[in-house]
């Protein structure tokens, strides 16, 4: 008896000193600068132009003890997820089942903004990579590898994240297919995301959303329609992904926010 006892008692004393510690690292990160990296939506919000207008009623007010809210959107809405079977039909995997580790990644931000705000119909190349990583090093493996276009600052107008010309062609930029291919079979990286609408670049995506058909029937998940990637330095943050656990779910509206350390 007395030897289980003064297991215990070790026991004990070991896991208060493991939640000491969980605790110190949990005060540390909220120490560090956090950035909200997804957009408020609404029933006005910029949607895929497939998708009926989201319905956002109010179905109990205070008046009867409560206030709730009835909402109707596609899940590839906001800030999304999406998951492999949201383009792959042989890949059975949904939101839930994503781990909880995979939602925490390295973030790795390359910034093409410069070059989309003269020509929205470029897109990321493996050059481009390439000159990123000479300044800021290899990117990692099992990282979350997001392109910053500053698309996002166009939200919350449809009529500018489409950019449409003249003959409804929209032009906003994206991944060129040899890029997610770089970055996933030579990088090893977890998952990708983008500030516009789709992966691939819109004035391309005559023969299809090759590229993000390519991340989805490959295992990997991306998140699209995210902002404020100009707050987020080039390396050195992470990100977390925060998501509901809806049942079979495609796809699903996102609170992404990243922590850098100061």
């Amino acid at each position: 008896m007395t030897i289980n006892s003064n297991n215990k008692t070790t026991e004990t004393v070991k896991n208060l000193a493991d939640n000491q510690t969980l605790g110190q690292i949990i005060d540390k990160l909220k120490s560090f600068k956090w950035v909200d990296l997804t957009h408020t939506f609404g029933p006005e919000s910029p949607r895929f132009p497939a998708f009926a207008k989201p319905k956002f009623n109010t179905i109990f007010t205070h008046d009867d003890g409560f206030f709730v809210k009835e909402f109707t959107f596609p899940g590839q809405f906001g800030t999304h997820i999406d998951p492999p079977v949201h383009f792959d039909a042989h890949r059975d995997k949904y939101v839930e089942d994503i781990s909880l580790k995979q939602l925490v990644l390295p973030l790795i931000v390359i910034d093409k903004s410069a070059a989309a705000k003269k020509d929205p119909d470029s897109s990321l190349t493996v050059e481009d990579i390439k000159v990123w990583e000479k300044k800021y090093g290899k990117i990692p493996e099992k990282s979350f590898v997001a392109l910053r276009t500053d698309w996002g600052k166009r939200w919350p107008s449809q009529e500018k994240s489409e950019n449409k010309d003249s003959k409804g062609q929209d032009h906003y930029p994206g991944w060129d297919l040899d890029a997610l291919k770089f970055i996933y079979e030579q990088r090893n990286v977890t998952a990708n995301g983008h500030e516009t609408f789709d992966t691939d670049t819109a004035i391309k995506q005559e023969n299809g959303l090759v590229g993000e058909y390519y991340v989805l029937s490959h295992g990997h998940y991306q998140v699209e329609l995210l902002d404020n990637l100009d707050l987020v330095p080039a390396t050195g943050a992470y990100i977390f992904i925060s998501v509901p656990k809806a049942e079979k779910a495609p796809g699903f509206p996102v609170r992404a926010f990243a922590i850098i350390p100061k």
